[in-house]
């Protein structure tokens, strides 16, 4: 050393070889795992400290301080807590997927509360992780000095699970982190069987063959992976970005309210701050549907509850919870580990085949270790059974002898034995010297001759070391494996919509005449009999009364026709949720409509690629067929649907199959049956033509599509209805003027008919009054009868009041049959008439 002398040094080289050796001591002895046994230092310095101190699986648990201490005092000179954390992590169901650490006392939550102190816990080595440790005492993998050479550490474990993938790993280093998920132990044995079972054409297995195996990450607390399009990028090149949402069903509470219940939530996540974020958002105001939240998660499972308020759309409230807070979270993978103690991004095959390399290497040092230790014994074996066979000479021999040392040298030198067969038949116990033990010495040297001989052809041929390393993992899956906790949904995209999310549910979906549209869940209105009084179905102005009521399901599209001949859609789902008693909403809040334009009728449908036409009729019996795929694009603005003639308005809309039968239905009781395909198809710049012919101060109430064996459901003003079969109405020429539907003569005391429906004999009906009162009943309540007859009273009506709308409801009795099936029965009927 020189002393007294001064040196100069670059100050920016030192700064860079110090920061560089920090840094390597960093990603190498710290924050990053080993691509082979998918562990870190401190836990692998954990796992072997308890397997030196004798904790096992099925030993008694012992304080996490003495573990500590241990681990500390010989392998890992950090700090105490550095290692607690690593054990107290290693031991959190909701951090590992598979744990690795049983312990006993308080080791946090997942609300993430600390670990109590480590003189309060225990611990001890979970069944799964002695499977990490299995055969490091056979040379199976390197050992070097602790930090003060008092000792040695493995390098690597053993590891007969692929615990990289299987519990996946996370660190911050210095310019590189990881982050790698967990997967599921069956799929990972399933795609290495798949490797080793073509490892002669390794090369031409791509990540997408292992994808059949593997379907993505596998978090311990389950949620929902959204969307699969990003994982073939992200196990390819080892890094991607993964959506995953919490699972949250709803549920009916009393008063038209609902609760969401959250039971999953994504890996990572605290549920404590995920439940205040739900608190912030409404105390901030961007959630305020949400009237009470409490968490209720106990040992049986998680449960978050978020009860909304009455009225309340509760997948909308969802998707703002899923927009706005960690229950819909990211996960970016980064699948960065060390090889030979370097960092490399790894891709999915490259880390399973380091895997495989990884327990080649263990089974050949392995099978050395077991083939020295067999011959060796098969050498001692070899000299008992030349004393046994000589055993008089023997005795005679080690008898006639000084001390041991002679005996020893006589006998090497008579029987030509070496030195350790001499000893070991000095060491011979007498007892061995009967007959039965003779025998059992016989068997030992044929059994350890044949574990030579497998030991030395497993050596000899690499192709059986992957058998063994098979069955290895298949006898592991067996044991720990179990089925997946996180769900896949196969998405196209990672960005939800409204629309994914909302139930598929029966609705009726109302419109008045002063333009206020609601819609209600069908079973707001219980059925009643024929003749009662109804419930209070709408809360009504003066002068205003509902003009159309139509049964339909959330996720159908709607099509909204004014009186001036254009055409909007909307979302049903779309459309507010009100109460049965509501007034509902300002439609022109949904639609833009037009100074002084009205909506007069509405259609639904489910699907535009399976619906053919789409039949528009006016008041003043006009009719047109339009192609229903020149309405699967409607501009927000609206689209011109049908050209009108000055002073008529159109009317009605229904959705055909383009061989239906249509039944139109005037307010004077006349009605007219025609082919649908008697109406050539038009654009949707037509003006239509003459589907009836009105009389003089008569107008068109009722537009239809027939079905098979169905009725003509005819509702007067008064409250007077009847039901007639279709097949009772011939079939007549498009402008004709019809047949007789109701008796004439009796309509100054039952009224103009007010509404027409074609129903079948399990449906029912709700008929809806101009001051609001609804009354629902079943079909077969009314007795059918003929075409001229003026029916029975079906709703008792206040003074002044009439009747408004009628809507068909299907249950879950009413056949559903094809548009083929439908077309059949309409020409047998037709022939059957003729």
């Amino acid at each position: 050393m020189d002393i007294g002398n001064i040196k100069h040094v670059d100050i920016d080289e030192q700064m860079r070889s110090a920061y560089l050796d920090y840094a390597m001591s960093v990603i190498v002895s710290r924050a990053l795992p080993d691509a082979r046994d998918g562990l870190k230092p401190v836990h692998r310095r954990i796992l072997f400290g308890m397997h030196d101190m004798g904790i096992r699986h099925n030993t008694a648990h012992k304080k996490s301080a003495r573990i500590v201490g241990d681990v500390l005092g010989k392998y890992h000179p950090h700090g105490d807590m550095a290692v607690y954390d690593a054990m107290a992590r290693m031991s959190q169901d909701f951090s590992m997927r598979y744990p690795l650490i049983d312990g006993q006392g308080n080791f946090g939550s997942v609300d993430g509360d600390s670990p109590a102190a480590m003189r309060y816990t225990e611990a001890r080595m979970s069944s799964l992780a002695e499977e990490m440790l299995t055969d490091i005492e056979k040379d199976t993998v390197d050992f070097v000095d602790n930090f003060d050479a008092t000792l040695q550490e493995p390098v690597v474990l053993p590891a007969r699970l692929p615990n990289l993938l299987m519990n996946g790993a996370s660190g911050i280093a210095v310019g590189m982190a990881t982050n790698i998920p967990p997967h599921n132990l069956k799929e990972l044995v399933s795609a290495i069987i798949f490797m080793i079972d073509n490892f002669d054409r390794m090369s031409e297995i791509s990540v997408e063959d292992l994808l059949k195996h593997i379907k993505g990450p596998d978090f311990p607390t389950g949620s929902i992976l959204v969307g699969t399009d990003n994982l073939l990028q992200a196990y390819s090149t080892g890094k991607g970005r993964m959506v995953v949402r919490g699972v949250a069903n709803i549920e009916d509470m009393a008063n038209n309210r609902h609760a969401i219940i959250i039971s999953e939530i994504p890996y990572q996540v605290n549920k404590a701050s995920l439940v205040e974020r739900f608190a912030e958002l409404v105390h901030e105001g961007r959630v305020d549907d949400i009237s009470d939240l409490r968490d209720e998660s106990d040992r049986s499972g998680m449960r978050i509850v978020v009860e909304l308020k009455r009225g309340a759309q509760p997948h909308k409230v969802l998707n703002q919870l899923y927009k706005y807070t960690a229950l819909q979270s990211t996960f970016n993978m980064n699948l960065l580990a060390l090889v030979n103690g370097e960092p490399r991004h790894l891709s999915l095959k490259k880390a399973l085949f380091i895997f495989i390399q990884h327990r080649e290497e263990v089974i050949t040092r392995r099978s050395t270790y077991e083939l020295e230790k067999a011959r060796r014994r098969l050498h001692i074996l070899d000299g008992l059974l030349i004393a046994l066979s000589n055993i008089d000479a023997i005795i005679n021999t080690i008898r006639q002898a000084d001390d041991a040392e002679q005996a020893k040298s006589q006998l090497m030198e008579r029987f030509k034995l070496s030195e350790i067969q001499a000893q070991a038949i000095l060491d011979l116990q007498l007892r061995r010297l009967a007959a039965l033990e003779q025998h059992k010495i016989e068997e030992e040297h044929a059994e350890v001759t044949r574990l030579i001989a497998y030991l030395e052809d497993l050596l000899a041929n690499p192709v059986k070391i992957l058998d063994v390393i098979k069955t290895d993992l298949t006898a592991l899956s067996e044991k720990y494996g179990d089925e997946r906790k996180t769900k896949i949904s196969h998405e196209t995209q990672e960005e939800f919509s409204e629309e994914d999310l909302i139930a598929d549910e029966q609705v009726l979906v109302s419109l008045t005449q002063r333009g206020y549209i609601k819609r209600v869940p069908l079973k707001a209105y219980r059925v009643l009999s024929r003749g009662r009084r109804g419930v209070n179905g709408q809360e009504m102005r003066e002068e205003d009364e509902v003009l159309i009521m139509l049964q339909t399901r959330t996720l159908h599209s709607l099509l909204f026709f004014s009186d001036k001949g254009k055409v909007y859609s909307q979302k049903i789902y779309q459309i507010p949720e009100a109460n049965r008693s509501d007034r509902g909403t300002p439609v022109i809040n949904i639609l833009p409509l037009d100074g002084g334009e009205r909506i007069t009728a509405v259609a639904a449908v489910a699907d535009f690629e399976q619906a053919s036409y789409c039949i528009l009729a006016t008041a003043n019996g006009k009719i047109k067929r339009l192609p229903i795929v020149e309405l699967s694009s409607i501009r927000p603005s609206g689209l011109r649907a049908m050209n009108l003639d000055e002073g008529d308005e159109l009317g009605w809309a229904c959705v055909t199959s383009g061989k239906d039968d249509i039944m139109l239905v005037t307010a004077n009781g006349q009605s007219l049956r025609i082919p649908e395909d008697t109406v050539r198809a038009m654009g949707r710049q037509a003006a239509g033509v003459r589907g009836m012919k009105l009389k003089k101060k008569d107008r068109l109430v009722s537009m239809q599509v027939i079905e098979p064996d169905s009725y003509l459901m005819l509702v007067t003003e008064n409250g007077y209805g009847k039901r007639t079969r279709v097949t009772e109405y011939p079939v007549k020429g498009r402008g004709t003027g019809g047949v007789t539907t109701i008796n004439q003569s009796q309509l100054s005391k039952i009224g103009k008919v007010a509404a027409g429906r074609i129903v079948c004999e399990n449906d029912e009906i709700t008929v809806i009054s101009s001051a609001g009162i609804v009354l629902r009943m079943k079909v077969k309540d009314i007795n059918p009868t003929g075409r001229a007859t003026r029916g029975v009273r079906i709703i008792n009506l206040q003074e002044g009041d009439s009747v408004a709308g009628l809507a068909r409801i299907l249950t879950e009795e009413t056949p559903v049959v094809s548009a083929e099936e439908i077309n059949e029965k309409n020409n047998d009927s037709r022939e059957k008439e003729e």
